[in-house]
């Protein structure tokens, strides 16, 4: 059994739906970053944190990752030009999305107050909506790698979330479908349930 620490509104809801599609068992411990219990597991205090075969694994999509090549779902093989593509478009959605959005997080509530330039929002808005122009462009299936789900469906949809509830305007309706598309999965769902 995998024991996943964090809160299902940060990134850790990632992990939690990956376990999901997986049909993995884990234990929750829900713990805030830079809590006491987070910062004795990783010493940035960042969530999510996965603790697996007596080990500590953190970040996100390394998490991923390993919990897809682990259970050969989630994910084309390692070494083919399959991957390498989707392995491509992971870093392209950290890179161009998932940065953009926690710039504007930073600015927002993460950094000291004295510290932080909320008029840089703007621009982060503009280069959000850029990006996600070039991404609409890559999808040619239901799915961002074609016609498999994998650990980029879930980074992407996160984002798209994260968005809407950071107020990033996705205009896209193609993105917009594939979104609701992704959230109706029963997986999702379920892990929706906790953030409650």
């Amino acid at each position: 059994m995998y024991t996943v620490t964090g809160i299902p509104l940060t990134r850790t809801f990632r992990v939690l739906w990956a376990l999901e599609e997986l049909g993995q068992p884990y234990k929750l411990s829900q713990h805030g970053p830079r809590s006491p219990e987070v910062q004795a597991l990783n010493v940035s205090g960042k969530v999510p944190v996965l603790q697996a075969e007596g080990e500590v694994i953190t970040d996100s999509t390394a998490i991923l990752t390993y919990l897809a090549d682990k259970h050969g779902a989630l994910t084309a093989p390692a070494g083919t030009i399959a991957r390498a593509k989707q392995d491509a478009m992971t870093h392209l959605l950290l890179d161009e999305v998932d940065a953009v959005l926690w710039a504007a997080a930073r600015h927002s509530f993460i950094l000291p107050e004295e510290l932080r330039v909320p008029e840089v929002k703007g621009s982060l808005k503009w280069e959000f909506a850029h990006n996600l122009s070039r991404l609409e462009s890559k999808i040619t299936g239901p799915f961002l790698m074609g016609e498999e789900f994998t650990i980029a469906d879930i980074i992407c949809t996160h984002c798209l979330n994260w968005a809407r509830s950071a107020k990033f305007p996705v205009e896209s309706e193609k993105l917009q479908d594939y979104g609701k598309r992704m959230r109706e999965r029963p997986a999702f769902q379920r892990v929706a349930e906790l953030a409650k």
